[in-house]
């Protein structure tokens, strides 16, 4: 087998074994094909090499197929790490808090959006009139306003389009952030950044697990996270995306009452 090492020599403790806990677990739904993981070790990890190939329809449409297996495999609870990881877990190269939660808005709010908030600021990729809105939606998010009867659905967690490899033999995923969430969240961030063909994706995940009414709707929420880690070390217009997403979240809110400023030009 052909195969791809990564290398870091600055890796934080635990770095390259998490993604390898998150990547067998991921294999382990027997849903969406992921890159095989030959092995890892600190600063290191060796896996199989995925051959590209140009995106068609219909592999997307079977990658939406088999995603929505991966998803129904669940997790123990909201934020659960990979099974048998008791390590730290990571996104990129940012460290993503072990917090666990049987509510998901309480989850995805206290573990997921509000810990990048200071480091936006502190990079000043975030104004605070719009960490002030974050956090205002996150208050709204973390009230259960958004809960669903939905288990928690066993995500990539780190679902953008440079982790979807199209080969002749399929997708296979790589990279992952995977741990307990809600489903929409991997597939906000493949909207997010643009995956190929992701109507077909969509389609194709619909006919296994039909989404729930008003998903579209909800895009902007399932994105506050990957904005916020973005905003917290990719720059400025992160920020300012981060800031709309949660306006359109506050909108989504029924009687909310709004106490942000509204946006205007000059705050850009």
């Amino acid at each position: 087998m052909d195969t791809f090492v990564k290398e870091r020599a600055d890796a934080p403790k635990g770095f390259f074994e998490a993604e390898a806990a998150g990547l067998r677990w991921l294999a382990d739904a027997g849903g969406a094909r992921i890159a095989q993981v030959i092995g890892a070790s600190a600063g290191r990890i060796e896996l199989e090499r995925i051959t590209p190939a140009r995106p068609t329809a219909d592999a997307a449409k079977g990658f939406g197929r088999a995603l929505a297996r991966t998803h129904a495999a669940g997790a123990q609870t909201f934020g659960a790490p990979p099974d048998g990881w008791d390590g730290p877990l990571y996104i990129g190269r940012r460290e993503m808090p072990r917090v666990t939660d049987a509510s998901w808005g309480r989850f995805y709010a206290h573990g997921r959006v509000l810990p990048y908030l200071e480091p936006a600021l502190s990079a000043g990729h975030l104004r605070e009139s719009e960490a002030a809105v974050v956090r205002e939606a996150c208050t709204v998010v973390a009230d259960n306003t958004f809960d669903d009867d939905a288990p928690p659905a066993r995500i990539h967690g780190d679902l953008w389009s440079g982790n979807v490899l199209f080969s002749p033999d399929g997708v296979a995923l790589i990279d992952s952030a995977a741990h307990g969430g809600h489903a929409e969240t991997d597939l906000a961030m493949l909207a997010l950044f643009g995956a190929p063909h992701l109507d077909a994706i969509l389609a194709g995940y619909q006919e296994v697990s039909p989404l729930r009414e008003g998903w579209q709707a909800r895009v902007p929420l399932h994105q506050l996270h990957p904005l916020a880690v973005h905003a917290a070390g990719h720059g400025r217009a992160y920020g300012v995306e981060l800031a709309e997403a949660a306006r359109a979240v506050l909108a989504l809110a029924p009687c909310t009452e709004l106490s942000y400023r509204p946006h205007s030009d000059s705050e850009v």
